[in-house]
């Protein structure tokens, strides 16, 4: 909201700006000039990847357009897979240097299976985009000497059959759309003829439309390309012928290609002949012209979609180790929860073996009591001495039991025992025979 309200406070300080004239020369005039001059410095940078059969003459019309011969290594057409073979050129026209790959997909169309004929290609794009991207967010970068493999235009090479697209070629456009300029191209269109090929190339316009197949189309915004960009619009898909053959005509040596019934000339005039059949001169002016920076734009759109992908990703991370902390914090109260019950449930079993303790205790202690109180009444029936009261300070049973004079004081109260014993039974017996004489005596 913030960064909305200062771009728009400053569209609004912008419309308010005055128009000031200046009294003398001031300098900067010459930023366009700095600017050419530091783009003419640095080069440019343009990669084309070409995408067609075996034979459809990729390479030639390559050559052709660039009006030059690269040196193009045969390579062999039995691979199981589709391969990317990319060869980088310096090419300069004037004082202006350009760095040019060329990306060829070797063996496409070749197999039987052709499901995923398409992969390697959108593979590849992606690494690039990637490759770049990595480059760009580097806290120390270089952009001014990397190399710079994005895929800036993608010329779709069409078989000129006359009839319909192929099943490969609107699969591998669709997938191929969003990540890439696809211009169309008719291969070979000398080998149909001038109505055929206009009905074909309706036919190509109106399958690509109604499978949602986006191609390139040339910008019309700015006044000063508006008109050919239109026209360039409508010979889409363009119907090019290649040929590498240079023929002198009057006193012109050109490139061109020579048929038994006449000879078709390349880079000529739009209102001539050869251009209503070989669209190659609108092509040439339109990729070298000035179609070849408008042409880089896609990498700004797939750089933001690959931020906001990183936004999403980054969010759906936040929320994930939002909710995997919820959970942890579930687990953890769980789990103390579990541990407060487990320790009032051991407290709990701890108090009620503490009152059984406390009420044996007491028991015993009555027991004792009791017992204290037979024996002392027993010591009192039987005339003995009540045995002093026993303090806190005398020695345990086991203890008093090996102490000696312990063992000693047992003896003497059985000898005193033995005694009293022995005492009484003598008085018993004395009485009984007092009795008896006394009961003698009163019988006389």
């Amino acid at each position: 909201v913030a960064i909305r309200i200062n771009c728009q406070s400053i569209l609004g300080t912008l419309k308010n700006c005055r128009s000031l004239f200046l009294s003398g020369h001031v300098g900067f005039d010459s930023l366009p000039d700095q600017l050419v001059n530091k783009s003419i410095h640095q080069g440019f940078c343009f990669n084309i990847l070409s995408i067609g059969e075996t034979g459809i003459g990729k390479s030639t019309l390559i050559d052709t357009l660039f009006n030059t011969s690269f040196d193009d290594h045969v390579s062999t057409h039995f691979q199981p897979n589709v391969r990317l073979k990319a060869q980088t050129y310096e090419l300069q026209e004037s004082n202006v240097r350009l760095k040019l790959t060329i990306v060829n997909t070797v063996g496409f169309g070749d197999q039987i299976n052709k499901d995923d004929s398409y992969q390697p290609i959108v593979d590849y794009i992606d690494a690039q985009f990637e490759a770049y991207l990595q480059e760009e967010l580097k806290i120390k970068r270089s952009l001014y000497n990397y190399h710079d493999t994005r895929i800036h235009v993608c010329l779709y090479f069409i078989s000129p059959t006359g009839h319909s697209l192929k099943t490969l070629d609107l699969l591998t456009m669709k997938n191929l759309d969003s990540k890439v300029n696809i211009i169309p191209v008719i291969a070979k269109a000398d080998t149909i003829s001038k109505s055929e090929l206009q009905k074909f190339k309706i036919k190509i316009m109106s399958e690509l439309v109604s499978n949602g197949v986006q191609i390139y189309q040339f910008p019309t915004d700015d006044e000063s390309i508006a008109k050919i960009n239109a026209t360039m619009n409508g010979h889409l898909p363009f119907a090019v012928v290649g040929s590498t053959e240079e023929l002198k005509i009057g006193n012109k040596v050109v490139k061109a290609r020579q048929y038994p019934w006449g000879t078709l000339v390349f880079f000529v005039e739009h209102n001539s002949e050869n251009f209503k059949h070989c669209c190659l001169s609108l092509n040439e002016e339109c990729y070298l012209h000035f179609m070849a920076l408008s042409l880089q734009e896609t990498y700004e759109a797939k750089r933001h979609e690959f931020l906001g992908e990183l936004e999403q990703k980054q969010e759906e991370m936040r929320q994930m180790f939002v909710q995997r902390v919820k959970e942890k914090e579930a687990l953890l109260k769980e789990a103390e929860r579990e541990l407060q019950m487990k320790f009032e449930h051991l407290k709990r079993l701890h108090q009620e073996e503490r009152m059984k303790v406390e009420e044996k205790r007491k028991l015993l202690e009555d027991e004792i009591i009791a017992f204290n109180k037979r024996k002392a009444a027993s010591d009192i029936l039987q005339g003995r001495p009540l045995p002093p009261t026993p303090t806190a300070g005398f020695k345990k049973d086991k203890d008093r039991k090996k102490d000696p004079g312990f063992r000693l004081e047992l003896l003497c109260f059985d000898v005193r025992d033995q005694e009293v014993v022995n005492v009484d039974d003598e008085r018993t017996k004395e009485k009984l025979e007092r009795d008896r004489y006394h009961h003698r005596e009163f019988q006389q």
